[in-house]
């Protein structure tokens, strides 16, 4: 990834995922690159290909929306991804780099994350975890200050295990971490956390180099919990007012579902472990829920 050329770097990354059947040119023969050539996308775009060639390259860089968009139309951009096309092509003034700046959560959201009875915890805008509660830990003990959840999602076993499928979420996690970055690329901390993910994980250098891009929405998860099992809990991601990019997320069964009664299963568990004297104390995540399944049962 090129700092300087982010519009350049995202229309070739693109059209390297579009086959050629997509937009209707016949293949023949062996074409040695993938996806769509250069002179491909201009011509599907209306536009001249030396022009085409300026902007992928960084030598143009204002160009119109309409071109903006047309391109979004040739690489099958969905509306989020066109968005950020759109940004990036909007450009923005160049700033000496910044000193990291420490995310705080204000007074009253980290109250109420701790009141919540349901897994709660806010995410700063590179994805690290500035404040959780007990119960969100108790569904993974990486959901905690301090931690980061791309770091973990790519680097932790135990946490790529809570999910049946990690690969696609991990792939959506990227797709949303560039559309929360967009074009504030020169951020020690964004700098810092890229280098690293992408010199230890194949997986996340392979993602990244596809400038995917999703809006961060609620959606359902599934969870494969080490004590309870299988849980399908629905996210929400509600925007902090007053920060820049914090984000609460909340996960919540259906109700009367048999996740309701296992995510019931956990809370009970934590409670029990809070109350416990503190000599006492284990895991509320481990031996907290299988005592409290055994008195459940009896």
């Amino acid at each position: 990834m090129s700092e300087s050329n982010l519009l350049g770097d995202y229309v070739r990354a693109r059209r390297e995922l579009v086959a050629p059947e997509q937009v209707g040119i016949p293949v023949s023969g062996v074409r040695r690159v993938p996806g769509l050539r250069r002179e491909e996308v201009a011509m599907l775009a209306g536009i001249s290909a030396d022009y085409y060639l300026r902007l992928e390259q960084g030598r143009d860089r204002n160009p119109s929306a309409q071109v903006l968009e047309s391109l979004a139309r040739v690489l099958r951009l969905d509306d989020d991804a066109t968005a950020y096309l759109l940004r990036l092509g909007a450009g923005k003034p160049r700033r000496r780099r910044r000193r990291p700046r420490k995310e705080t959560v204000p007074p009253g959201v980290a109250q109420l994350v701790t009141m919540l009875p349901l897994p709660a915890y806010v995410e700063g805008r590179y994805f690290d975890v500035l404040a959780a509660n007990a119960l969100a830990t108790a569904l993974s003990p990486r959901l905690a200050a301090g931690a980061n959840r791309l770091r973990d999602v790519f680097l932790d076993p135990a946490e790529q295990a809570l999910y049946p499928d990690w690969e696609n979420a991990a792939a959506g996690m990227v797709a949303g971490f560039r559309e929360s970055v967009g074009t504030d690329t020169d951020d020690p901390r964004f700098i810092e956390l890229v280098g690293e993910l992408s010199l230890a994980s194949p997986l996340f250098s392979r993602l990244w180099a596809r400038h995917d891009v999703e809006a961060c929405e609620g959606a359902a998860k599934h969870i494969d919990h080490p004590q309870v099992g299988g849980l399908r809990l629905n996210r929400e991601r509600l925007g902090v007012g007053g920060t820049t990019g914090q984000t609460l997320v909340v996960h919540h069964p259906d109700p009367g579902t048999d996740s309701a009664d296992k995510l019931a299963l956990l809370a009970s568990a934590v409670s029990d472990f809070n109350e416990a004297p503190v000599g006492s104390r284990g895991h509320p995540w481990q031996r907290g829920v299988k005592d409290t399944a055994k008195n459940h049962m009896t």
